[in-house]
């Protein structure tokens, strides 16, 4: 049967003996746990998948090892082409075998690899393919300290891609075997190489033919090159006059086109992609990008939903779409790279973008973080040059994150980050680097860019300390190139208004929203920093954390319910949309007779009424008012409105006890 389709499927396609084809391998593939010893009561599955499908699991979360075992058919036409297989994420060390036969390992859930089959084939015929999928702890494989689940199997596609003998190789660190290096860009022009990868032998005498064509597919630039003997890379110098530059405000693109040939073969890779400077500007400490100075409104992603760690192109596209609706200018793919297909809609849309490795360390005290070993640093690299061959193509990515909330204990770690930023502005000078830190000492002076990690006023003191960070900061280290990325946990259903629960450390949705305001009040028009990081965008699955969930988020996991926090920036950050919305909303019954509201609006002069009476509201920072305190007792409706936009609720307000829900998903 399998075999069947497999045939259909080729019969299908026009069928070229001079370009190559890729197929799908996403769907027959059988699954069982290593721990079953056999494949008998295997499951049939389709790709992506995981074994870890419920973030909340807690201490039912998977961290094992799998099997994926499936049949391809490769026909006898295919004898003197090549076959490679691409997988475009494993979670997290991913071992495969054909036909019985070692192909390759590759260690780190966050990036595409590829291997050749191409020596281990037996054509006409079917060909066994296993993967061995563990996301198990491993001291020599990033991330080594994660409160984020990691959810284990090929939870990315799989593809066939069949070439002639000599290509354009698919094998570069999992790239597409042709990167675009611009070296210098401005409004008269754009020059720069292609640097092209090649399958190639000494015999070799060939045709690298370059064309670049703009958003209405006119030709821009042309330019053609013999390439004799054997060669791994290609670089084709490029050159055209009055480009239309990529920026967030007019993201414009262009498609590059690489074409290797001569009579006997020929090889064609085509590319998107975008001309933009990226510099941080001297003047004011804000990255610039075309020579503008930009102050970032950043989100973090982090990588699952309520489904597991499974995000296709649409789920991806709709928390795109939430965090532009917030007014979002940036995003960070925290911890490791997304899919292409959320870099692709940056690209299109102008959304700037901040990828990390995984050189992370969770809060928690029991982590190691680092190990100074060369299979550590060894794979850091690795990742690293997966990262930023897989990326670079992108105008929208503008920074590599080289760490996130490192203990600096001892040089070994000073010098691993400092010979990772080394090698990032080898393989990508053109780009910035960045860290997140919340360590004192010579680590933050490493990356072009330093982003504090802060927490006064949740963890320890008050929020009235930021304030004196921040002088502090800007009177010893204003040269730094500094952001601030802050964030603390609300769960929804968990409320300090009832007697028994009012402590100031629960981690109430109200709580968040406080510290929000605070943050955003006194760090908004500071220009200082060259951004602001909102930790997170989303809700995440942690399995190490209670109720199994990392609660940050400005929105839910199940990207359900938006928290007060999410309309506090909505009404700051987007200039486009009215916002007008009444915060602690969800709080609907209410014990104490003495009540205060808030109120977020980005247009002026919001008009609060309180069952027939217009109450006074009182500026307190940019787009928040808050009321008088209000004797109030029994049932009271609560509307808001300015700008022609609204918000209301009614409530109960009396000082009868309810049970307290557990907090959680809603």
């Amino acid at each position: 049967m399998k075999r069947f389709l497999l045939l259909c499927l080729l019969g299908c396609l026009t069928f070229s003996a001079s370009a190559r084809d890729i197929y799908q391998l996403n769907d027959g593939w059988e699954f069982f746990f290593k721990s079953e010893n056999t494949s008998d009561n295997a499951r049939i599955v389709s790709l992506p998948h995981s074994w870890n499908t419920d973030p909340l699991a807690g201490q039912n979360f998977r961290e094992t090892t799998g099997n994926y075992l499936r049949e391809v058919y490769i026909p006898d036409e295919w004898a003197s082409k090549r076959i490679f297989i691409r997988f475009n994420g494993a979670q997290t060390v991913a071992d495969l075998f054909l036909n019985g036969a070692h192909v390759g390992e590759h260690k780190g859930g966050g990036t595409a690899f590829c291997f050749e089959l191409t020596d281990l084939i037996r054509f006409g015929m079917d060909n066994s393919l296993q993967v061995v999928v563990s996301n198990t702890f491993r001291s020599d494989v990033l991330p080594v300290s994660t409160d984020q689940n990691l959810y284990g199997g090929l939870y990315r596609e799989v593809e066939l891609i069949v070439t002639e003998e000599q290509a354009i190789s698919p094998l570069y660190y999992g790239s597409e075997g042709v990167l675009c290096r611009p070296s210098r860009v401005t409004k008269e022009r754009v020059e720069g190489e292609m640097e092209v990868h090649l399958l190639t032998n000494p015999n070799t005498d060939a045709t690298l033919r370059l064309e670049i064509f703009n958003a209405q597919g006119k030709t821009v630039y042309t330019r053609s090159q013999r390439v004799m003997g054997q060669h791994k890379s290609v670089r084709i110098p490029f050159l055209f006059e009055q480009p239309r530059l990529w920026s967030p405000e007019n993201p414009n693109l262009y498609t590059a086109s690489v074409r290797f040939s001569n009579d006997s073969f020929q090889d064609e890779v085509s590319i998107r992609t975008g001309f933009r400077s990226v510099e941080r500007d001297e003047k004011s400490g804000w990255i610039a990008i075309n020579g503008s100075p930009q102050r970032l409104h950043g989100v973090v992603l982090h990588h699952d939903n309520a489904l597991g760690g499974l995000l296709g192109s649409m789920e991806l596209e709709e928390d795109l779409k939430m965090a532009q609706e917030l007014g979002a200018t940036a995003i960070r793919s925290a911890l490791q790279p997304h899919e292409q297909t959320l870099y692709h809609r940056c690209d299109e849309q102008g959304m700037l973008v901040w990828i990390d490795l995984p050189m992370h360390r969770a809060p928690f005290i029991g982590d190691v973080a680092f190990y100074s070993t060369p299979a550590f640093e060894h794979n850091a690299r690795e990742q690293l040059r997966e990262i930023i061959a897989q990326n670079m193509n992108h105008p929208s990515v503008i920074m590599w994150g080289i760490f996130s909330r490192l203990v600096p204990r001892g040089e070994e770690i000073l010098q691993c980050v400092r010979n990772l930023n080394t090698e990032a502005k080898r393989l990508d000078p053109k780009r910035l680097t960045v860290a997140c830190s919340d360590q004192d000492g010579p680590i933050n002076f490493l990356t072009d860019l330093i982003a504090w990690r802060q927490d006064v006023g949740w963890q320890r003191g008050s929020t009235a300390d930021l304030t004196l960070w921040r002088d502090q900061l800007k009177a010893n280290w204003s040269h730094l190139g500094s952001a601030v990325t802050y964030g603390g946990e609300g769960f929804l259903g968990m409320s300090a208004r009832a007697p028994q629960l009012a402590q100031r450390s629960l981690p109430t949705e109200e709580r968040q929203t406080r510290f929000h305001e605070e943050y955003s009040r006194q760090l908004e028009a500071d220009s200082l920093f060259w951004g602001t990081w909102v930790e997170n965008m989303f809700e995440y699955g942690s399995a190490r954390r209670p109720y199994g969930l990392n609660a940050n988020g400005l929105v839910t996991l199940d990207r359900r319910e938006k928290k007060d926090a999410y309309y506090l920036y909505r009404a700051m950050w987007n200039k486009e949309a009215k916002t007008v919305h009444l915060a602690n909303r969800r709080d609907r019954q209410r014990y104490n007779a003495q009540q205060s509201f808030t109120i977020y609006s980005s247009e002026p002069h919001p008009v609060l009424v309180i069952n027939d009476d217009t109450v006074r509201l009182h500026k307190i920072a940019p787009v928040i008012y808050r009321s008088d305190t209000l004797q109030l007792r029994g049932q009271v409706q609560v509307r808001v409105s300015a700008g022609g936009v609204g918000d209301g609720v009614t409530m109960q307000v009396g000082n009868v006890l309810r049970p307290q829900a557990r907090p959680g998903l809603r």
